[in-house]
């Protein structure tokens, strides 16, 4: 692709525009399988803890921080790489590695073994989103890309979703063990899949207008700089942050304190909830792109956060009904309606964050974010919930998970303020150029 590049440039455009639709496809699954192998953990977690005979602080570490130091910080050097080199390789390499991580997990006899398994997963999975980010910000501009970044977050909830399905249906009749060899294996026949057909397209091919911004590669510490230099971005990367520190804290407890404070049993959460949550999940992502990419074409790219902000507004009391009320059947119908609005977050809040950013290192910016996302929200989100639920359970009992995820739940406002502010601070900078 680099030489039909340097002499036949048309031609390599022609060819990524044509197979677009096939790259975000690959992206997509490659994303998905990403979330089913990191997500899985959350639906074994009982069957592991009674296994390996485990607390829920190590529960919490597994799930949160130890995984996502190693992805969370690797991510950067992947990024500079991505943004020099070829990001198709690197996705695919990276696919091969944590997909073989994810089988390995069900070998472990203890606690430092699963740990190191776990680092391994986050390590290869640090090679995936950057990248990503990068290809579908050249493939689709800017008034298509929240809707493409929509697409691509159904790797988010119909991975979590199929992982909690799959792991939960193979644990219940084989073990846990077998459940991660069953979701880790097949993600190497899809990095095969990605190195033969997806196409890596021309840096910035969908912003022609922005072309003259090409320069020499800034440094690490430059793309630091010149993201916190954005105000919008420092507001959006802050609320995309607490939102994802609170989703992960549910999707990471979620199917435990369901077991614990709500008596389902783990098969009955994977045939009867992960599908139909999944598929609600995927409703909001689709629709919050549509949505933020109808209205941005009205009124200016940012009342995409303010999208965001009435959505995830909407579906906190939902989510609070959720872990306070006892009943199950209205519980888990709470949840499912909080799942419509709750992922509508995702393509907006990436399609800005790429719409600031400078075309040289949008991997770059696409990976400072996900450090910040991933050290916070995944590393803190589900290790906090670990160590309140072993704090308040002297006083609680078995319900203390329960009210530690209301504890990280009721965070929802603090997330809402940073979206508001960053949509006042883009509409200053709209108003500015008109």
């Amino acid at each position: 692709m680099a030489i039909a590049y340097q002499s036949h440039p048309e031609i390599a455009d022609t060819l990524a525009m044509k197979r677009r639709g096939l790259t975000l496809a690959l992206l997509t699954f490659t994303y998905f399988f990403s979330y089913m192998d990191r997500q899985i953990l959350a639906i074994l977690l009982e069957r592991i803890k009674a296994d390996l005979v485990l607390t829920d602080t190590q529960l919490g570490l597994l799930s949160g921080l130890v995984f996502a130091i190693f992805y969370a910080t690797l991510g950067i050097p992947v990024a500079r790489l991505a943004d020099r080199t070829n990001r198709r390789n690197i996705i695919a390499a990276s696919l091969t590695v944590w997909s073989a991580m994810t089988a390995l997990c069900g070998l472990a006899q203890n606690f430092t073994q699963l740990m190191l398994f776990r680092i391994g997963v986050g390590i290869g999975e640090a090679g995936s989103s950057p990248p990503s980010h990068s290809i579908i910000a050249d493939l689709y501009p800017p008034e298509k890309r929240a809707s493409a970044m929509a697409v691509y977050s159904l790797g988010v909830v119909l991975g979590a979703g199929f992982g909690t399905l799959i792991g939960g249906v193979v644990a219940h009749s084989y073990g846990w063990r077998i459940a991660m060899m069953t979701v880790g294996l097949p993600g190497i026949v899809l990095a095969i899949l990605v190195r033969l057909f997806m196409v890596e397209p021309r840096r910035g091919l969908s912003d022609a207008a922005r072309a003259a911004e090409a320069t020499p590669m800034p440094s690490v510490g430059q793309g630091f700089a010149s993201m916190w230099a954005s105000a919008p971005a420092r507001h959006l990367v802050v609320g995309v942050t607490l939102t994802s520190m609170i989703g992960y804290a549910l999707t990471g407890w979620g199917p435990s304190y369901m077991q614990r404070s709500l008596g389902v049993s783990m098969l009955d959460i994977s045939r009867y909830i992960a599908l139909p949550g999944a598929l609600f999940g995927a409703v909001s992502a689709l629709a919050g792109g549509k949505i933020a990419d109808m209205l941005a074409k009205r009124h200016g790219l940012h009342v995409q956060a303010w999208v965001v902000l009435a959505m995830k507004g909407l579906s906190l009391p939902f989510a609070l009904a959720f872990y306070l009320i006892d009943a199950p059947a209205i519980a888990i119908g709470s949840y499912f309606v909080s799942l419509i609005f709750a992922n509508s977050y995702l393509g907006p809040s990436f399609a800005l964050i790429q719409h600031l950013a400078p075309l040289q290192i949008r991997a770059m910016w696409a990976a400072i974010t996900l450090l910040v996302i991933n050290l916070i929200g995944l590393g803190l989100g589900p290790t906090m919930v670990g160590w309140l639920s072993d704090l308040l359970k002297p006083g609680f009992g078995e319900d203390s998970l329960r009210y530690a995820l209301v504890i990280i739940a009721l965070m929802t406002p603090w997330a809402l303020f940073h979206y508001w502010r960053a949509g006042v601070l883009l509409k200053r900078a709209e108003d500015a150029v008109r």
